[in-house]
């Protein structure tokens, strides 16, 4: 029995050696239940009562070098697959590295940012108010009660009976009033909805950028100088302004603004269509019923408010002539930016 276990000890630990061995199946074949080992451990019932320790110390033994080998054989197995994944892995610090491909801003986004700073060197601040308002603050407060004509060409995307998607910027401005006292000079930028089909001037879903001053004795005055300003300094110093008598329900004086052509300067091109002039927003005086609903006396304070959709400041802008091309996402497009 004793050259049995030398001979096991001897044939497992030249198994282990070798290159490629299989320490599972090794560990199983001398070591496991139905091992050679644990085959010679169970004949020892045959053994006198002399030899039983002897041969008992020595299977121990066989056990611990095979064991110690194949630990040892294992942890030879991991360095040299470490070392391997090293080698595969290495990097070479001195080869140039591939830069990260670096988007920039959307163009309406670029836009707005150049209105918000033009009007923010004027002194104003910026407000900003929920895209899902109420009916009350999106009509009622702005004097556009129920079944007012002027709901039609705002119909918008109703969440519930009085609930909906903002029509436009203005309900930042009744907010604002309502918890701010006089003087008040802001611009209140966003998105707003409308009920409108998409095509190559319309769309559900566009930007606007809206302002509001109230303070004592404002004048009409004071915002055709507001508009001067902002007309040069986003379209060129030689840039001139013109109103055109309009209504809306919300302001009383009300006018549409345009600024002179910038391509052509005002003898008429093809981007104005030969007119001279292009249209950019609409424009008045704060309605008194809107002050009356904000908690603010019309006898002592009076306003103006403005708002221009950046959709159509981009356009005209770059020369852009459909306003899908906004929202489709083409990187040949958007690059041009």
């Amino acid at each position: 029995m004793k050259e049995k276990l030398t001979s096991i000890r001897q044939e497992a630990l030249a198994l282990i050696a070798q290159d490629g061995a299989d320490l599972e199946q090794i560990k199983i074949k001398y070591l496991g239940k139905k091992g050679e080992l644990t085959a010679v451990l169970r004949g020892m019932g045959a053994l006198s009562a002399e030899e039983r320790p002897v041969v008992g110390q020595l299977a121990n033994e066989v056990r611990a070098d095979i064991e110690a080998a194949l630990g040892e054989k294992a942890q030879q197995l991991r360095a040299s697959a470490l070392e391997a994944q090293l080698k595969a892995e290495k990097l070479d610090v001195t080869m140039p590295g591939s830069s990260p491909a670096v988007g920039h801003l959307h163009p309406l986004t670029q836009v707005q940012r150049e209105l918000e700073d033009i009007f923010i060197g004027m002194g104003f601040s910026i407000a900003e108010g929920p895209e899902v308002e109420l009916d009350y603050y999106n009509f009622q407060a702005l004097n556009i009660p129920e079944n007012h004509p002027a709901r039609d060409t705002q119909d918008t995307f109703y969440i519930a009976e009085n609930v909906l998607l903002r029509s436009q910027t203005s309900p930042v401005q009744v907010r604002t009033m309502e918890h701010q006292k006089p003087p008040i000079r802001i611009i209140s930028p966003g998105r707003v909805y409308r009920s409108d089909a998409l095509d190559a001037t319309h769309s559900p879903l566009f930007h606007q950028l809206e302002g509001l001053v109230v303070d004592k004795g404002i004048t009409m005055g004071d915002l055709k100088g507001t508009l001067e300003i902002f007309a040069k300094k986003m379209f060129g110093e030689s840039t001139r302004i013109r109103f055109r008598p309009h209504h809306f329900p919300f302001t009383e004086p009300s006018a549409e603004v345009d600024v002179s052509c910038y391509v052509c300067g005002g003898k008429g091109c093809r981007l104005c269509k030969g007119e001279g002039w292009i249209e950019i927003l609409g424009a008045g005086m704060v309605h008194p019923f809107v002050l009356s609903n904000c908690g603010i006396d019309p006898e002592e304070y009076s306003g103006f408010a403005f708002g221009l959709g950046v959709e159509r400041i981009a356009m005209k802008k770059y020369g852009i002539d459909d306003i899908r091309l906004f929202y489709e996402n083409d990187e040949r497009f958007l690059e041009q930016f």
